[in-house]
């Protein structure tokens, strides 16, 4: 163990060297550098990541479930500066008192029996983009997928429809990339000046403001006639009567998008690689489909979010003085970091953690501190309820209309993508229409 500057702190050990080298060996790999930090050091490290700086990894499922379970004014989400991208109001953004505040009123349009209204919402955007599948010859299914989460995002949570759903599908993806790549390479931010990333962005986000105050005049006057998450938060009060502010607005739908359309679609062009690699999978939940159940399906998803986790680290921030976690003292500031890809490897909580078992959960839950593909505490993804009924009802789709091929192929490698780590080759997929 060592000591940092403080000496009543207690961290772990990790690797010397050059700091900007370390950074880049974890950025350009993580999942193989935690993997190697891990049987070198064991299930606590110190590293460099990039936007974070000095991180404390845990993965001693004791202490993370200690740190999942602590109270923000303990131990909190890390500030990074998202809210230079999402803005001060994004859910990402705020702390203690006014982060539970915002997502008491975020809470119900995603989550219960709200979510039955949007089943229809999923089915059709699965149908139409499963309409132009072609048949018999690869294809990669990311693409797909990411179409489908888009235009679910831009019905069920924006309302947006006529120029405005055109714009919006068309500005958002690279504007939400291009925020998450400066956020984490906050350098960059001053790069080429007005002419710069930096500036795009911005001019792209003031258009965006645009665009929302269009949706929000619109809705205004229907509210009653709609169901959309967008009109749920123009209703929605605070416990003293006083409604969400239309620029706070603005920054959650843009806090759901970030958080909701790549990771969602990356899941899901893990679920097509998967099963592809299990002989008869494809065939046994096409038959599910036909009668009427979903035990498989539920239990395929769980797993394939086990061995395939789309986002690789929890990140929390020490606010109180000390915090105790295990066998260590962190002091207030302390970055600290859960994989989740070496917990959902642990074989004392999986067995057989390298193998694709897609029965693995079938009536079984998964521990919520064990298996964390959403996070955990109470930072848990607030649209994690949301994901997984659009997940369940894009798998739904496709086997009730496709089989999908098997294959002999190797797994492709895991690639980061901004937010998510995706198949390297985009989960590709043949399939076949089911008569």
């Amino acid at each position: 163990m060592t000591t940092a500057a403080r000496p009543d702190a207690i961290l772990p050990d990790g690797p010397s060297g050059q700091r900007l080298v370390k950074a880049l060996t974890y950025a350009l790999n993580p999942d193989r550098t935690l993997h190697r930090y891990q049987a070198r050091y064991g299930s606590a490290f110190s590293i460099n990541a990039f936007g974070f700086g000095r991180m404390v990894v845990l993965t001693d499922p004791a202490e993370v479930k200690q740190i999942l379970q602590a109270t923000q004014d303990v131990i909190d989400l890390a500030d990074i500066g998202v809210d230079r991208a999402l803005g001060h109001g994004s859910l990402f953004a705020t702390y203690g008192d006014a982060h539970r505040r915002d997502r008491k009123l975020l809470t119900p349009p995603l989550h219960g029996n709200r979510l039955r209204a949007y089943e229809k919402v999923v089915e059709r955007a699965a149908e139409s983009e499963m309409a132009t599948w072609p048949e018999g010859r690869p294809f990669p299914a990311l693409p797909s997928m990411m179409r489908i989460t888009l235009d679910v995002i831009l019905d069920a949570v924006f309302g947006a429809e006529g120029a405005e759903l055109e714009e919006l599908r068309r500005m958002l993806p690279p504007m939400v990339k291009l925020g998450t790549l400066l956020t984490f390479l906050p350098k960059f931010q001053r790069l080429l000046g007005s002419h710069g990333p930096w500036a795009r962005f911005q001019r792209d986000r003031a258009r965006f403001d645009v665009l929302m105050s269009r949706l929000i005049d619109q809705a205004t006057p229907v509210l009653d006639t709609r169901d959309d998450v967008l009109a749920m938060l123009l209703q929605a009060r605070y416990d003293d009567g006083s409604p969400m502010g239309h620029a706070q607005i603005s920054d959650q739908m843009l806090t759901l998008m970030a958080a909701g359309h790549e990771t969602t679609a990356t899941t899901l062009a893990w679920v097509v690689e998967r099963i592809r690699r299990q002989e008869g999978l494809s065939e046994r939940l096409a038959a599910e489909v036909d009668e009427g159940g979903s035990a498989l399906r539920d239990s395929t998803l769980l797993e394939v979010q086990r061995v395939r986790p789309v986002v690789n680290l929890v990140n929390r921030e020490v606010r109180a003085e000390n915090l105790e976690i295990g066998r260590w003292r962190l002091p207030r500031g302390t970055v600290v970091g859960i994989p989740i890809g070496l917990l959902h490897d642990d074989p004392n909580l999986f067995g057989d953690p390298s193998t694709f078992n897609p029965g693995r959960f079938v009536g079984a839950k998964p521990n919520t501190y064990q298996w964390i593909p959403f996070g955990g505490g109470v930072r848990r993804c607030i649209g994690a309820n949301f994901a997984t009924l659009e997940m369940n009802v894009v798998v739904r789709t496709m086997f009730r209309d496709f089989i999908v091929e098997p294959t002999t192929d190797g797994p492709e490698r895991r690639v980061t993508r901004g937010i998510a780590a995706a198949p390297g080759k985009g989960g590709m997929m043949i399939v076949r229409r089911r008569t």
